[in-house]
C-alpha cells in the first residue's frame, strides 16, 4: 500500500522532518520561504495533505481552487487566522493547529519583552555594543520597576495563564480580561474584569495573549491605550492585528506610554519601521515559539494529527 503524500512547505525541525519522511512521501520545497497561492492550489492535486506554518494562507479563493485530492491541512501553528475553516470544512478538508505545546516558550517571550521594554534593552544593548559607554549617572537609564507592579492581561487561555504564573514570580499582581471567568483553581488568586476597559484603568503592564478575531482587531486603538495609566508598558506576543499600530506610535511619541514590547506585527515579515525611530519599543520578529523543544513538538503535534487521519481517526486538534 502506497503511503499518503503530504507537502511541508517551510524548513521544520529536523527531528519532524526525520519523522516525516519515515512515515510519509514527503514533497520539501528547496528554499525556506513562504508557500504562494499559486503554489498550494497546484500542489493540491499532488499530495493528500499539508503540513502549513501561519504563514501560508488559505482564504476562501485558494480553497475553492484546491483539488479534491487534498484531504487534511494540518498546521504548524495554534492560530488559525491565516486559514479560511467554514470554506475549507465544505470543501471536506479536515483542518488541525497544534495548541498546548508552544504555551511556556511563547509565555517566556512576553516576559522577555516586558522586562527588556521596561528597562531599556535596546538602548542599553546600543550603547554598550556601539563602545559609546562612557558615562553614568543615578539618573542613567533609569526604567520601570516590573516586580511589585501590575499586570493585566487581555486572553487568560493557556499562554495567558503561563504568563500570570510566570509573573507571580516577580510578585505582580495579576488581573485579566477573558470572554469568561476562570474556575478559582484556574485564576490563581488573579482579579477577573468582565470589561477590557476595567482592566486597562489598573494595568501598569498589559499584555495580550488573545487569538486575532474580527471582534479583536484594532481592539488597542487610541481610544484603549488612552484608558492605560500613564507610563504603561503594552505587550504583544499573540497577533499584530489586535494593535493600531498609528495610536501606538502616537502614545509613544506623547510619553503617555513608557514602552511596548511587540514580537509580531500587521505587517509579517518585515514590521512597521516607523517603530525604529524609538528606544523604547522593544522588538522581536514574531519568535515566541522558537525553542528547540517546542519547534520538535509542534512538529510532533501536526504528524499526531496526520497519523489519526489516515487511521480513520478524527484528530484531536480537529477543527
Amino acid at each position: 500500500m502506497s503511503r499518503p503524500v503530504i507537502w511541508i512547505p517551510r524548513r521544520l525541525s529536523d527531528a519532524t522532518l526525520d519523522r516525516a519522511r519515515r512515515d510519509y512521501e514527503v514533497i520539501l520545497k528547496d528554499e525556506d520561504t513562504a508557500g504562494t497561492a499559486d503554489e498550494i492550489i497546484a500542489l493540491s492535486a499532488k499530495v493528500d495533505g499539508m503540513i502549513p506554518c501561519h504563514s501560508e494562507h488559505f482564504s476562501a479563493d485558494v480553497v475553492g481552487r484546491l483539488d479534491p485530492r487534498l484531504k487534511i491541512v494540518a498546521n504548524h501553528s495554534v492560530g488559525l487566522d491565516h486559514c479560511d475553516i467554514p470554506a475549507l470544512k465544505s470543501k471536506g478538508i479536515t483542518v488541525t493547529n497544534t495548541p498546548d505545546v508552544l504555551t511556556d516558550a511563547t509565555a517566556e517571550l512576553a516576559m522577555l519583552l516586558m522586562l527588556g521594554a521596561a528597562r531599556h534593552a535596546v538602548a542599553g544593548d546600543r550603547v554598550v555594543r556601539s563602545g559609546a559607554w562612557d558615562f553614568w549617572s543615578p539618573a542613567f537609564m533609569v526604567g520601570k520597576q516590573v516586580t511589585g507592579s501590575r499586570l493585566g492581561i487581555v486572553g487568560m487561555g493557556g499562554v495567558g495563564r503561563a504568563l500570570a504564573r510566570k509573573a507571580r514570580g516577580l510578585d505582580m499582581e495579576i488581573h485579566y480580561h477573558n470572554r469568561t471567568r476562570l474556575a478559582p483553581e484556574l485564576e490563581g488568586g488573579a482579579t477577573y474584569h468582565d470589561s477590557l476597559d476595567s482592566l486597562l484603568e489598573v494595568s501598569d503592564f498589559l499584555s495580550l495573549n488573545c487569538p486575532a478575531t474580527a471582534e479583536s482587531t484594532g481592539m488597542m486603538n487610541a481610544e484603549r491605550l488612552a484608558k492605560l495609566p500613564a507610563g504603561a508598558v503594552l505587550v504583544n506576543a499573540a497577533r499584530g492585528s489586535l494593535v493600531d499600530e498609528t495610536a501606538l506610535v502616537e502614545a509613544i511619541e506623547s510619553g503617555h506610554l513608557a514602552a511596548a514590547g511587540l514580537d509580531c506585527f500587521v505587517t509579517e515579515p518585515g514590521g512597521n519601521p516607523d517603530f525604529a525611530r524609538f528606544d523604547n519599543i522593544f522588538m522581536m520578529p514574531h519568535v515566541g515559539s522558537a525553542t528547540v523543544k517546542t519547534r520538535d513538538a509542534m512538529g510532533f503535534r501536526a504528524l499526531d494529527n496526520l497519523d489519526a487521519f489516515y487511521r480513520g481517526e478524527t484528530p484531536g486538534d480537529a477543527q
